[in-house]
């Protein structure tokens, strides 16, 4: 594998681990898709999980922006899929510190742990496993902005858009692979569904 991975690399992995895996699904949010994708499936192994962190840590590594102030550097992530990834990435660069934004309910916003204090023009990376809807990633970044941190831009091991993907304007999105995947608003609408393929709930 090269010191980058490739998108076919990177697709190849995630299917071998099983993280990739094609059918008929429906998300909680009520789409359907003809793909489902789990990252931490991939990243319970070491080797997976060291040359993805490491890819993408050289992706945000050719941003001069960035790449100048690693030591002071803040690696955020939403809880709990995207910590591996953040602390894989963290290492890899050598990166200050990591912490994460969680909520205690689905109708609960987002918040950092007690304690946990943002300090004025703190610079930080926003890292994922998967930018999906990005609504996660959206929040925290308002969240960080309202107490004054400076994002400087995202970084996901897979971007997977659906036709309602956020916008992050022009914030710099590093992702070691594309996938396109088909989406259907609902079974109304769904290939999948007139074709009587198996219908699959899918948790996040």
């Amino acid at each position: 594998m090269h010191l980058l991975p490739t998108g076919d690399e990177v697709v190849r992995v995630l299917r071998d681990t099983g993280a990739l895996r094609d059918g008929h699904f429906e998300y909680p949010n009520g789409l359907h898709s003809n793909e489902y994708l789990q990252v931490p499936l991939a990243m319970r192994y070491y080797q997976h999980a060291k040359t993805l962190s490491v890819g993408l840590s050289r992706l945000l590594r050719t941003n001069p922006e960035i790449r100048a102030i690693i030591p002071e550097l803040s690696i955020v992530a939403p809880a709990t899929g995207g910590l591996p990834v953040a602390y894989g990435v963290c290492e890899a660069l050598r990166a200050k510190q990591v912490y994460w934004a969680e909520r205690d309910d689905e109708d609960q916003p987002m918040r950092f742990r007690q304690f946990l204090e943002q300090h004025p023009g703190e610079p930080v990376v926003l890292v994922d496993d998967i930018l999906r809807s990005g609504s996660k990633l959206s929040e925290m970044k308002v969240l960080l902005e309202s107490r004054g941190a400076l994002v400087l831009g995202l970084a996901v091991i897979i971007y997977q858009p659906t036709p309602n993907t956020r916008s992050f304007g022009s914030l710099p999105l590093y992702y070691l692979a594309k996938l396109e995947a088909s989406y259907y608003t609902d079974a109304q609408h769904c290939d999948l569904c007139r074709r009587g393929v198996k219908l699959e709930n899918v948790w996040v």
